[in-house]
């Protein structure tokens, strides 16, 4: 666990790669996505780290159902006593579903890897949908399809700190990731356009995150992107 920004803080879930993060608000903590089946224990440990409680958390939000960021979410809303759940309207069927829809990679190998038992997960019928452009508390939805059909990117307007979710990959350096994982990999560049640069933190769900000046390597990645998009 490590402070992100003011109010922030990472929770590596998995190893240091797989991250959830926990927002202080005035009502209580928000919860940026949970993680695998084991994550509840790490997140409790957390909190209770901070001096919280799992009840302290009065919403979570999802970036977007897959089962690295949703398999442990069920278990989760059971201990806090029942937090409000966030997803993107395109998102929602997949969490009560409990699954990855079939056509929900562009890759053969992604949509073989869905059907393994091991990447299923409880369904969550009760979710509030967001759009982009709404407030979750203090963090701003941006919708960045791609990865997934109903993605969502989070500003933390207060900090300007950005939690990216699946949009950028950051583990041997920057990436979008693998398109065979992806819903629709050519949408992935605009959606990153769609990101604000005067971000002053970016948090990423794999990887560590980039604060300080080391946030310029997020920056210029974003440029060679749009760069690269103005050429094509």
């Amino acid at each position: 666990m490590s402070g992100l920004a003011p109010g922030i803080v990472r929770i590596p879930t998995r190893g240091d790669g797989d991250n959830c993060f926990l927002v202080e608000e005035e009502d209580g903590l928000t919860l940026v996505d949970v993680g695998w089946k084991n994550a509840p224990v790490v997140i409790r440990q957390a909190v209770e780290a901070a001096g919280r409680t799992l009840s302290d958390i009065t919403r979570i939000v999802i970036t977007h159902a897959h089962p690295d960021h949703v398999r442990g979410l069920a278990e989760l809303l059971a201990r806090t006593g029942g937090a409000d759940v966030f997803i993107h309207e395109l998102e929602q069927p997949w969490l009560a579903a409990g699954r990855v829809s079939p056509h929900g990679r562009s890759g053969a190998l992604g949509r073989a890897i869905d059907h393994l038992p091991l990447l299923h997960w409880q369904p969550v019928a009760a979710a509030r949908t967001v759009t982009s452009g709404q407030a979750v508390g203090s963090l701003r939805v941006i919708h960045t399809p791609g990865h997934s059909p109903g993605h969502i990117v989070l500003l933390h307007e207060p900090t300007r700190t950005l939690l990216v979710g699946d949009a950028v990959f950051h583990r041997s350096g920057l990436t979008l990731g693998p398109a065979a994982l992806a819903a629709d990999p050519a949408a992935r560049p605009a959606s990153l356009l769609r990101m604000p640069r005067d971000v002053r933190a970016v948090g990423f769900a794999h990887g560590k995150p980039l604060s300080g000046e080391r946030v310029s390597a997020f920056h210029d990645f974003c440029q060679a992107i749009e760069d690269t998009a103005a050429r094509q």
